[in-house]
């Protein structure tokens, strides 16, 4: 597998420095780099052999490493998931019906399981015999035409199908039924999209600053990087079986922006822009996750690697996971929790035996990233760097669009921009590229003043929602429509100044993020004042994001989701500055 890595690591990526105003004084030359030696870690030397080893082209578990495995872990022993794609198992599973398919384990495993390699999941709970589909859009750039493929496959499902900008700005789509997965994967290449190696065990969407290339603050144009770890992950969509049998999935992002739009605390690999001895590069922080069972902020590796060592640094952390990383309880899998075991030095001191040359140089104190930054919102007009061009930020309520929307943004996309969109981790839309004579006209248009509004009321700015049972068989409570009509709720009731961020997460899986979020809520069941079971959220509130991120604390626990509007209020204006509308009246009389 070593030969399949190696092929993406050599190329010179561009970078774009800050202004000379923001820019640290560095030394025109570049001096000689700083060497981390191996260090003495304390751990046994038998828990620091590989419990992995290649087969056949695959990465496998040894046998003596077996025991006490998650079931998951086993269904990857009994059949490699990435032979569905790269041996074309697919064609041949597409076939079965599912009353063949549920008849024998293996096959069974297969829609269930295997095919999240695939990138499908099958929502057997809640749409027996569809799934959702999720892609791989890396800095969350997309175009007209792979939009529009995109319409094209969920308008088939009716009242199925439809699609979610996620909080990795990518695009999930549902209703997607098995018969139809290998046209649909071929319409995917031909448009230069992939869902390989997106869900399970597997490295996620790779996430940039949205306004990469046109924002003119920005620090560094991630997209090159961005672009070249997902084609390096994915084998430029071929499929990598060097990085498909990880411990558990795997975030990562690179920072362009003083906003830190890309969220690296909660990554387990965040490049972070700095400077040393006149060089660009990236200081890395590692760890950084969310679970049920724990949640993590991202700890400094004491790493800095240039713009050409981004992607040997991946692969040696990655291989550092996947080498070491236990296979037992998933809950205590994440790359966080061997750090943890290893300590962040030995960690380190196994990621240098596995980086070109076994050199990894420390941390750079020249951090490009102003922390005294107010982070800026994406809604609305704003110039870009490029004279006489504009970017539209377009609020799409809580992520969710049908076919009709996308073949519309697409549209407004080729009209007033250069037939690109690019997708927000707060599940928003923004429309680059947008001559200044035409921005007058694509405000009149229709979807802006009915639906995606470029300037939402501010308590809708910052809401984001997961799934919620509505498809998905793990959430607890229903999300996307609840989160709308509780947040329509509270701003009737009271007024802010400033944006509140407002995130929804049907279970304590917490892909809607709440721990990041001013206020967030967890799916639960609680009981109301009778007694009764009903649907409810743990509450949190004070996470911050950007350069004072921290996670939010637990609120409350259990609150019935009837009782969410008077507490939310009270929340608000208790630690938000807000106003109740009554009161403001009266101030106004």
């Amino acid at each position: 597998m070593s030969s399949l890595s190696g092929r993406f690591l050599m190329p010179q990526l561009s970078h774009t420095v800050p202004s000379s105003s923001a820019r640290p004084r560095t030394r025109l030359f570049a001096g000689p780099p700083t060497v981390a030696q191996p260090v003495e870690t304390g751990v046994d030397a038998g828990r620091l052999e590989p419990i992995v080893e290649e087969k056949d082209g695959y990465y496998v578990l040894k046998e003596r490493f077996r025991q006490g495995i998650n079931p998951q872990g086993k269904v990857k022993i009994e059949k490699e998931p990435m032979k569905l794609f790269m041996e074309n198992g697919i064609e041949e599973l597409a076939k079965l019906s599912m009353e063949e398919i549920d008849k024998e384990k293996s096959t069974k495993d297969d829609i269930d399981v295997r095919l999240k390699w695939l990138g499908l999941f099958h929502r057997r709970k809640n749409q027996y015999g569809r799934f959702m589909m999720r892609l791989k859009l890396p800095n969350g750039v997309t175009t007209s035409e792979q939009t529009r493929y995109l319409a094209s496959v969920i308008r088939k499902y009716g009242k199925d199908g439809c699609a979610d900008v996620t909080t990795r700005q990518n695009w999930q789509i549902r209703g997607v039924v098995l018969p139809d997965v290998p046209e649909i994967l071929r319409g995917l290449a031909e448009v230069g999209l992939t869902s390989l190696q997106s869900g399970m065990d597997n490295v996620r969407n790779p996430v940039g600053n949205p306004l990469a290339g046109i924002d003119p603050d920005e620090i560094v144009d991630t997209r090159p990087y961005t672009n070249l770890l997902s084609q390096f992950i994915t084998a430029n969509s071929r499929g990598n079986p060097a990085f498909t049998n990880l411990p558990r999935k795997w975030n990562v992002c690179v920072v362009g922006s003083h906003d830190l739009y890309e969220h690296p605390h909660i990554n387990d690999l965040a490049y972070m822009p700095a400077m040393k001895d006149g060089r660009f590069g990236f200081n890395l922080l590692v760890g950084g996750f969310f679970s049920p069972k724990r949640c993590a902020e991202a700890v400094p590796l004491d790493a800095w690697v240039s713009a050409d060592g981004v992607l040997p640094a991946c692969k040696a952390i990655l291989e550092a996971y996947r080498d070491l990383g236990t296979r037992g309880n998933r809950q205590k899998t994440r790359m966080m929790w061997l750090i943890d075991e290893l300590g962040i030095e030995g960690f380190r001191s196994e990621v240098v035996k596995r980086m070109p040359d076994q050199e990894l140089e420390k941390e750079s104190s020249e951090d490009l990233i102003q922390k005294r930054w107010e982070r800026r919102d994406c809604f609305g007009v704003h110039p870009q760097k490029q004279e006489g061009l504009s970017y539209v930020g377009l609020h799409i309520p809580v992520g969710r669009v049908r076919a009709d929307d996308m073949d519309e943004l697409a549209r407004l996309a080729d009209i007033y921009g250069s037939g690109e969109l690019r997708l927000t981790v707060e599940q928003n839309v923004i429309i680059p590229n947008i001559e200044d004579s035409k921005i007058e006209a694509l405000l009149g248009e229709r979807l802006l003043k009915d639906w995606f509004s470029p300037e939402p009321p501010l308590l809708m700015k910052g809401l984001v929602a997961c799934t919620g049972n509505e498809f998905c068989g793990q959430a607890i409570i229903e999300t996307k429509a609840r989160a709308m009509k509780v947040t329509e709720e509270v701003q009737r009731l009271v007024s802010v100044s400033k944006p509140v961020r407002m995130h929804w997460t049907g279970c304590p899986n917490t892909c809607g993020q709440v721990q990041v979020a001013d206020v967030g809520f967890m799916g639960c069941m609680a009981r109301d004042e009778n007694g009764k079971v009903c649907e409810g959220a743990d509450v949190y509130v004070g996470g911050r994001v950007g350069s004072k991120s921290h996670l939010g604390e637990l609120y409350r626990k259990s609150v019935p989701c009837k009782d969410l509007v008077p507490l939310v209020v009270d929340i608000l204006v208790k630690q938000f500055g807000a106003v109740p509308r009554e009161r403001e009246e009266v101030e106004e009389d």
